[in-house]
């Protein structure tokens, strides 16, 4: 069988073969370990040609679901209008049972997760108490605020889910029981969770494959894109699975080429279609003359059709006041004469006092004599 466009040409017997080499090397580690009842995750390991240039979070649904009934979900919800916080746990627990999910999450509302979780204690105590998070899309932008940074750091972000949608069961349940991929832009190595310990070999076979074909068909750059792909667990040493030629090194950079041209081609047709249209206005200048129809009777009467012009009124432009102000600018102001010292009266100060009539006409009968 040949496999789609953009899907990648796996090997399934060599894909067998690893998954059976990993379990035999679990199987001999675990004997040696005291918790013998946990179960281990299988990931695979992906490395891409090129660094992509934004990230990407990719949703896997799995033929064979990683989540037991009893796994530990969780969702944040928004606050209904006139309800408590317990009647809006309720209204959505009940939603849930009504449209036949089996596995009803733990429901927190949005109000809840403000007042109670606000401490960094109680954040890191849920992070730590379940295994997936969910979010009402009406609500999804405001929560990154409210979580925190670790949430992000160990990969536990809440998935968006769209609880009015009339298929809600069925998102959810592929959402539960498949698994995401998160591509960031720091580096060309991925990884995802695809199975765990207590699975056959052959249901571990089908969730690498329909994984496998998944990321290849929805990652940006396409399957050409992926480098390597290793099997591994927590503890083990990583094995390849498939490795690709160097034929699609050449292929990858002939579309990113491509892709550039057509982008350089796009602006430059934004460009002159800009220029064409400023040079259109520039060249219909608007008239401002009106032209209006008029009805006459000639001598025979009949009616006869004529075009008058109306000139429209222009505003009179007033003389501005620059001009002065030009003129003063480049003169100077105009300095004011000084006054003469003759001219000059001096007024008595404040702790002096003034001179009585007598003391004036003595003073000149003295310059007389």
């Amino acid at each position: 069988m040949e496999p789609k466009t953009g899907e990648l040409a796996l090997d399934i017997y060599q894909v067998k073969k690893a998954v059976q080499a990993l379990q035999a090397y679990l199987k001999d580690t675990s004997s040696q370990n005291h918790l013998l009842g946990e179960c281990q995750q299988i990931c695979l390991l992906l490395t891409v040609w090129k660094v992509p240039k934004q990230d990407q979070t990719i949703r896997i649904p799995l033929p064979h679901g990683l989540r037991t009934e009893a796994a530990d979900v969780c969702l944040f919800t928004r606050d209904e209008p006139n309800m408590t916080a317990d009647q809006t746990e309720r209204f959505y627990k009940k939603l849930l049972a009504q449209r036949g999910l089996r596995n009803i999450p733990e429901v927190i509302p949005f109000k809840v997760l403000k007042t109670e979780y606000k401490p960094f204690e109680a954040k890191r105590r849920l992070l730590g108490n379940f295994e997936l998070f969910l979010a009402d899309a009406r609500i999804r932008r405001r929560l990154p605020s409210h979580i925190g940074k670790h949430f992000y750091e160990r990969k536990k972000a809440p998935l968006s889910v769209d609880l009015e949608s009339s298929h809600l069961v069925r998102d959810l349940e592929r959402i539960i029981q498949g698994t995401t991929l998160r591509v960031t832009k720091k580096g060309s190595c991925c990884m995802v969770c695809v199975a765990h310990t207590g699975m056959q070999t052959d249901e571990i076979v089908d969730n690498i494959v329909a994984s496998v074909n998944t990321v290849s068909s929805k990652l940006h750059m396409k399957g050409k894109n992926i480098k390597v792909i290793h099997l591994k667990s927590q503890t083990s040493v990583a094995l390849p699975i498939y490795t690709s030629d160097l034929s699609h090194l050449t292929l990858l950079e002939e579309e990113l080429k491509k892709a550039r041209l057509a982008k350089d081609a796009m602006a430059i047709k934004k460009k002159t279609t800009k220029k064409k249209s400023g040079l259109m206005k520039k060249s219909t200048p608007k008239t401002g003359i009106k032209k209006r129809k008029i009805v006459k009777k000639d001598q025979a009467g009949l009616k006869v059709e004529e075009e008058e012009e109306i000139p429209q009124l222009v505003p009179i432009e007033h003389p501005t006041k620059k001009t002065k102000l030009e003129d003063l600018s480049k003169t100077g102001p105009k300095k004011a004469p000084k006054p003469n010292a003759s001219s000059r009266r001096v007024k008595p100060g404040r702790g002096m006092k003034k001179a009585s009539k007598a003391q004036v006409q003595g003073k000149k009968k003295k310059t007389f004599v």
